[in-house]
């Protein structure tokens, strides 16, 4: 007997291709050359999708190949984690968002080439609404020439042009852009550590401003870990006065001090912010006075973080005074503030009469006993607060227990009032 072994081991003589499938594989293999998609139908679409390359160029598959099992296949053979909720369950957006996020973290100044972001600009800008970046290169450090050698002129050299990427070139043609998330650091400095590596230059902050204020669409500025000080916050408050989109704002981790702090304060009046956070800077009692100062006229504010500051009485007794002028308002927290009983007392007065707040953070402080007794009989005629963390207090175990008992009864009776809502809708 004869046998014959065929060379594809999927072939098979009882399946022969249909004519319209040797198509689509013809298309598939000459997509760069000639692209055919948009005359497809959907299951025919959804066949090319996944059979195409994920090497093609993007010039070639960015704006014609819709969101689907293509850019599923490029995300997941690109990166090792692709959880798909974080970008509006887009792969699409994911793997754009990504990809410039990458171009970005590994651009150095006056080394690498502006054409390569500018480039993927008209590819990319329908799709991108967040930029999450974890790094920002500076320029490389000139050689130093050997001894003996001949001192260049002055005009010779005069420094890198920037010290870190210039979003000026890339933010206004963001129009979709909503989050922009960064911190001016280097994730792998190896033996060349040095501080500057680890913070915003006034370069870099001048040129940020700038940037900043030609894209309106921005909704989320995050600027943290970057040694952000009260010269660079008021300059960046200035160009976000009168920003129309902006709801959130997070400086945390910085050195934002009093005078940052009452720009900050400006900012408030100024603005339609609904989340301030300042976690971790140096914020003192003046810089919490103005900021509480602008909080008693606010009424876009939902939360306000100022842990690990030291705004101390002075500061917490101003808030507190402020909340009763607020309606607003829903979460506070001066967690890690060296505040005393002096400001869970105003703020009792705050818990009695305010029936917007549902969530304050005291723990770390030395409330004390006489704290403990004057947040627990304020509670005892709250329905609002769901949350009232009091850790590392001080406060006497009694009271503790009947405010975690208040707490409880309120995150009951709001569970309730929400189901009944989503009934009634």
């Amino acid at each position: 007997m004869r046998r014959i072994i065929a060379e594809d081991p999927d072939w098979s003589l009882a399946i022969v291709a249909s004519l319209s499938n040797l198509c689509l594989l013809s298309i598939v293999t000459h997509f760069e050359e000639k692209p055919i998609f948009d005359q497809l139908t959907p299951i025919q679409k959804d066949f090319v999708q996944e059979r195409l390359s994920t090497s093609l160029r993007l010039r070639v598959t960015a704006n014609l190949i819709s969101d689907g099992v293509y850019w599923r296949r490029c995300c997941e053979q690109r990166w090792d984690l692709c959880d798909v909720s974080h970008y509006g369950h887009s792969w699409k957006r994911m793997f754009f968002e990504r990809h410039l996020e990458s171009i970005i973290e590994l651009f150095i100044p006056d080394t690498t080439e502006s054409r390569l972001v500018l480039e993927m600009v008209p590819l990319c800008k329908n799709y991108v609404k967040r930029l999450d970046l974890s790094q920002l290169l500076p320029p490389l450090k000139e050689e130093e020439e050997e001894e003996g050698s001949e001192l260049a002129s002055e005009n010779e050299y005069d420094g890198p042009s920037v010290d870190h990427f210039d979003f000026n070139i890339l933010l206004d043609k963001l129009t979709n852009l909503e989050e922009l998330h960064l911190v001016y650091r280097v994730k792998q400095c190896g033996m060349n550590f040095e501080w500057k590596m680890f913070e915003m230059t006034d370069r870099d902050c001048e040129l940020l401003t700038k940037a900043l204020k030609s894209c309106k669409s921005l909704k989320l500025l995050r600027l943290h870990q970057s040694h952000i000080e009260d010269k660079k916050c008021r300059l960046l408050v200035k160009c976000l006065l009168d920003h129309p989109a902006l709801k959130e704002l997070d400086f945390s981790h910085n050195l934002i001090g009093d005078r940052g702090a009452r720009a900050l304060g400006k900012l408030l009046a100024r603005s339609n912010l609904e989340t301030l956070n300042l976690c971790d800077n140096d914020i003192r009692g003046p810089g919490a006075r103005a900021i509480a100062h602008s909080l008693s006229k606010n009424s876009t504010l939902l939360s306000l973080n100022l842990r690990l500051n030291r705004v101390r009485d002075e500061g917490g007794q101003a808030i507190g005074k402020a909340l009763l002028n607020n309606n607003t308002l829903l979460h506070l927290h001066l967690g890690g503030n060296e505040v005393t009983w002096h400001t869970a007392v105003a703020l009792s007065k705050v818990i009695v009469q305010n029936n917007t707040l549902r969530s304050i953070n005291l723990s770390c402080n030395n409330l004390g006993v006489d704290g403990g007794k004057a947040l627990e009989e304020a509670m005892s005629h709250n329905s609002s607060v769901t949350e009232c963390d009091i850790r590392l207090t001080e406060v006497d175990e009694q009271s503790v227990s009947s405010i975690n008992q208040v707490v409880w009864t309120n995150q009951s009776s709001y569970r309730k009032r929400h189901a009944q809502e989503i009934k009634t809708k």
